[in-house]
């Protein structure tokens, strides 16, 4: 079998035993361009030839956990602006909402394509009428590569699945799904409102209709412990998802959250709990599914905890640097590496 590496190709040995494959990787332990994971700067540099910047968008929608369909509220980490608080207003219009986001990255960004993300609440909660006129329109620009959706498993209707499956026969699609945790005790406190259950059934579903997945998943959730974690990594990785979203748990000022953690019934993940984690789910996803992002942004305006993560950029190179004193790459250790085979 052959794998590539920084241009390059290597051979990799196969080696089955005890209904295990593992590789063992012949040339550089490295083999992302240097980094320890597959990344999504990497995916896109191969995919796209370039590297492309997501611009976030609102197409209008809420979710079912907020307007009384499953329950009110959102979930409890959620911002009043549903993740979407670095998009323009809805009432922009999708065109107008693009040029402004493509002003904010302007300084830090000279190329001509870009992700169309639909990051805003649940991006599937409509019609498919509605759906086709939104999505149409975007995915047929010159300046969009990739149209992006986020969304929930259980807002995947036939109907929609099908719309999907003819945008994606145009350009990429990726649909983002708000797992967060494989626990159904965890999705009941925070409010998610559908069971774990649906989650791997919808990854197939989008795969059968040619779409890339990528799933979220939140470190620090309440009351959750490492072995929770790794469990829903691992779950997410059996589900054959293209790629995760890790992504530390922001207390939020005006979320129900904020109320749970001002009486002292949750604790922010320190610095150092966080690294562990993050290297400790590298360790067992499969080299094959892309890293998406290692942390996130919070609104720096509304975070109260962990404060911390405000320094996104030291964060990332603890992490790198952890990886590396603990000969960590993605799928195993240096030198070898299981495969999906």
């Amino acid at each position: 079998m052959i794998f590539p590496l920084n241009n390059e190709k290597i051979f990799l040995k196969k080696v089955v035993a005890e209904g295990v494959t593992t590789v063992l990787v012949l040339g550089e332990k490295s083999m992302w361009n240097g980094r320890r994971y597959h990344s999504l700067d990497y995916y896109l540099k191969e995919n796209f030839g370039e590297k492309l910047y997501k611009l976030s968008l609102d197409g209008g929608m809420t979710c079912p956990n907020r307007d009384g369909k499953i329950s009110f509220g959102g979930c409890i980490f959620c911002s009043g602006e549903g993740s979407g608080d670095f998009s323009a207003s809805a009432k922009l219009g999708i065109d107008k909402q693009i040029e402004y986001a493509k002003s904010l990255i302007w300084e830090k960004f000279s190329g001509e394509r870009y992700i169309a993300y639909f990051q805003a609440f649940t991006n599937t909660y409509a019609s498919s009428e509605y759906l086709k006129e939104l999505f149409m329109p975007v995915i047929l620009r010159d300046d969009i590569a990739v149209l992006d959706i986020a969304t929930r498993p259980d807002c995947l209707e036939p109907d929609k699945i099908s719309l999907l499956s003819s945008l994606a026969k145009i350009k990429p699609v990726w649909v983002e799904l708000g797992l967060q945790s494989s626990d159904d005790k965890t999705a009941e406190i925070i409010n998610r409102g559908y069971r774990s259950s649906i989650y791997p059934e919808a990854v197939k579903r989008l795969h059968d209709a040619g779409v890339n997945v990528i799933t979220h998943m939140i470190l620090g959730l309440p009351f959750e412990t490492k072995e929770m974690m790794l469990k829903t990594a691992k779950f997410i990785s059996d589900s054959g998802s293209d790629g995760i979203k890790l992504q530390l748990l922001h207390i939020l000022r005006g979320t129900e959250l904020e109320k749970i953690y001002e009486k002292g019934e949750v604790k922010a993940l320190r610095e150092e709990e966080y690294i562990d984690l993050v290297c400790s789910i590298i360790e067992i996803l499969p080299p094959e599914m892309v890293i998406h992002r290692l942390t996130g942004d919070g609104d720096k305006k509304k975070l109260i905890a962990p404060l911390w993560s405000k320094d996104k950029k030291r964060v990332l190179n603890l992490i790198n640097h952890e990886l590396k004193i603990r000969k960590i790459v993605q799928g195993g250790v240096d030198n070898q590496i299981v495969l999906s085979l």
